[in-house]
């Protein structure tokens, strides 16, 4: 798309008006509003905003900020309100044209120039898992268990319009179902750059809520909303392609994998605690990295086995890929997708030490079998996790200086806050008792 082709889309679809949608550090999805005779000045460098009012951007007296919108995310929003609402996700950049260095999209993008680089487009195809609660309260819709159907789904008409308004958008669907745990769902999306791939996420995010809300229900990307049952993941399959095809697939190695691919695992591996501060940024994230509930909770990796953090699922041949499975709903998918191509690429660079694959549940080892097999923990909460970001160099570049030091500071404070905090489980278990 160009930005005529945009013009002319416009005026034939009667927008009304356009959303120039952004995305902060922490991920979450900001939005201008302009009316659709303002479009061409947009295209054209001129809607400024304040970066000093968001979070984690600039300081007051460095606060202008344009935004520039990408031709080729305009769609339709499925908004049941009057008029055509249109939408454009937008770069962030500073007066002078150059990328803002807090732009978790431009960020992104620099990564894949980095693998574009070396010879290879990196394609992703995530799974994103979400709950579905009745009203304002966390209070599941159903009691529903893996792949049910209705009346047990009673979320499976709101599912079903979800995918229906992402279609709409212009997006493919590859399955959606009901997931294990009540009230909670998966939608999956075929293969893309990765680009696309944040992009889609994002979108994902603000139709689903919209759809939801329109139904009377609420969608929450909240890792762990319930206790007791299984929290919500975001797998990321991953490929590297070359001029030749599919990097990770080589016929003359063991199990159709490449060494392209191991040693990608490998990087990914050896960079996994500080992963995890980006991929898994909440509290609430490490509720969900625990035993018992299907979330990844070790360094390993598996041909096939879903107890580690990284597998290569049993479809190979030309269609090899590796599937990233500790990654959360809540992160920023721009930075999350960044750190982990960064430390696959190391991997490729620096060729890792890659131990043996784990094909038993790990779950059920002993620590000292764990501990002979030389598997490691991820972070078990989310400041062991910014300790490991701070330490990791090839992470921190990734994000850069000025996102990286930001996202530590604010998810700093966060844990201060919550460690400061009388939670009501404290209450229960010792006002009477002491």
């Amino acid at each position: 798309m160009t930005k005529d082709e945009v013009l002319e889309q416009a005026s034939a679809l009667k927008v009304d008006v356009v959303r120039l949608q952004f995305t902060d550090i922490l991920g979450i999805v900001k939005n201008v509003t302009i009316p659709v005779k303002s479009l061409p000045m947009a295209f054209d460098g001129g809607m400024m905003f304040d970066g000093s009012s968001i979070e984690g951007f600039v300081r007051i007296e460095e606060s202008d900020m344009y935004l520039k919108p990408d031709p080729d995310t305009f769609a339709i929003l499925p908004t049941n309100q009057s008029g055509v609402t249109a939408r454009l996700m937008c770069d962030i950049i500073n007066p002078d044209g150059s990328p803002f260095a807090g732009c978790p999209r431009s960020v992104l993008k620099q990564v894949i120039r980095d693998a574009q680089a070396l010879g290879y487009n990196i394609l992703v195809a995530p799974e994103p898992e979400f709950f579905l609660f009745e009203g304002s309260e966390a209070r599941t819709t159903d009691e529903a268990g893996y792949f049910d159907l209705s009346p047990g789904d009673m979320g499976e008409e709101v599912r079903r319009d979800i995918v229906v308004a992402m279609e709409s958008m212009g997006y493919e669907i590859e399955a959606t179902h009901h997931e294990v745990s009540p009230g909670q769902h998966e939608i999956d999306f075929p293969y893309s750059d990765a680009l696309f791939c944040a992009d889609t996420l994002m979108t994902f995010r603000v139709v689903a809520r919209l759809v939801a809300r329109q139904q009377g229900f609420q969608a929450t990307f909240m890792p762990k909303p319930l206790a007791g049952v299984n929290g919500s993941g975001l797998h990321f399959h991953q490929r590297l392609m070359s001029a030749e095809g599919n990097a990770f697939y080589d016929p003359k190695q063991p199990n159709d994998v490449s060494r392209t691919a191991l040693r990608y695992i490998s990087g990914i591996m050896a960079h996994a605690p500080a992963l995890t501060a980006i991929t898994n940024p909440l509290i609430n994230s490490y509720k969900r990295l625990v035993p018992g509930y299907e979330a990844p909770v070790y360094i390993a990796w598996s041909m096939g086995n879903r107890s580690p953090m990284v597998r290569v699922p049993r479809g190979r041949g030309a269609n090899t890929d590796i599937e990233l499975r500790s990654p959360d709903p809540s992160c920023n998918p721009y930075l999350a997708l960044a750190v982990t191509i960064r430390a696959g690429l190391d991997g490729l660079k620096h060729r890792h030490e890659l131990p043996s694959p784990v094909s038993r549940n790990i779950y059920r080892l002993s620590e000292a079998e764990r501990r002979e097999l030389g598997i490691d923990r991820l972070p078990e909460d989310l400041e062991a996790a910014l300790d490991a970001l701070e330490s990791d160099r090839v992470v921190w570049d990734a994000l850069g200086d000025f996102i990286a030091q930001r996202f530590v500071e604010a998810k700093r404070l966060e844990w201060d806050v919550y460690r400061h905090e009388v939670h009501q489980w404290e209450l229960d278990q010792y006002l009477r008792v002491y």
